[in-house]
This record gives structure tokens, sequence and C-alpha cells, in this order.
């Protein structure tokens, strides 16, 4: 089973797209944007696991990175 929140790569000027169920939420800056995302979704924060993969799949990079991508 894949993840249902995808947290894209880091766009050129910086900011990763977060989608849920391949529905685009909006664009994170940072932990504290995706917990908003993950809460307007319906996610009971309080116990999401930021780091299990059948949940959050981060793409080019994990939750230290938010800048833009390496060239």
């Amino acid at each position: 089973m894949s993840a249902f929140v995808v947290v894209h790569p880091p766009a050129s000027g910086g900011g990763r797209r977060v989608s849920v169920h391949g529905e685009t939420l909006g664009t994170a800056y940072g932990l504290t944007d995706l917990i908003e995302y993950l809460a307007r979704a319906g996610l009971d924060i309080a116990t999401v696991d930021l780091y299990d993969e059948s949940v959050i799949e981060w793409q080019g990079g994990n939750h230290l990175v938010w800048g833009r991508a390496a060239e």
C-alpha cells in the first residue's frame, strides 16, 4: 500500500507541494505548514508519525529539506 500523503520535491523557488490522495492541498515551507495541511485533511496530527512511510511519502528529501532543490 502506498502513502496517501505525498510531500513533493522542493520547488525551484522553495517550498514543497503537499497532496493527499492525489489532491494538492498547497505548498508547505516547513513542518508547521505541513501539519496545518494534514489537520485540514482530517488527520489527527497528535498521532501522525511523520516518518511512517505508509502515511507520508517524502520525495526529493526528508523533513529537513524545504528550500531549493539541489542543482
